[in-house]
C-alpha cells in the first residue's frame, strides 16, 4: 500500500505546526492531550466537524464534572484555539 499519497494525519499536521512556530516540546505535548480528549469526549468525531458549541461543552464539562482550575480550562482552550486556527482555520 502506497502511503505517500495519504494528507498527513490531524496530530501530525498539529506537531508540525508547532515545530514550525517553535513551541516548547512540553506546550506540544500538553496541546496534544487536549486536543486528543477534545475527540475522545465529542466520540472520536473529527474536529472539522465540530464547532464553537461542542468547545463549549467540552470546557464546561472540564469545570464541572472534571473540577478542573481556570488556568487548566484555559490551557485546553488554547490548545483548542490552535487547532482551529492554525490548522482547521
Amino acid at each position: 500500500m502506497d502511503t505517500h499519497n495519504k494528507p498527513p494525519k490531524l496530530m501530525d499536521r498539529v506537531k508540525a505546526a508547532m515545530r514550525v512556530k517553535r513551541y516548547s516540546p512540553r506546550t506540544e505535548k500538553t496541546y496534544c492531550y487536549w486536543i486528543r480528549l477534545f475527540i475522545r469526549f465529542h466520540g472520536v468525531r473529527h474536529p472539522a466537524s465540530m464547532g464553537a458549541s461542542e468547545v463549549r461543552v467540552f470546557l464546561e464539562h472540564l469545570a464541572v464534572e472534571r473540577h478542573v482550575a481556570a488556568a487548566t480550562q484555559n490551557q485546553a482552550l488554547n490548545a483548542l484555539v490552535f487547532l482551529y486556527r492554525h490548522i482547521l482555520e
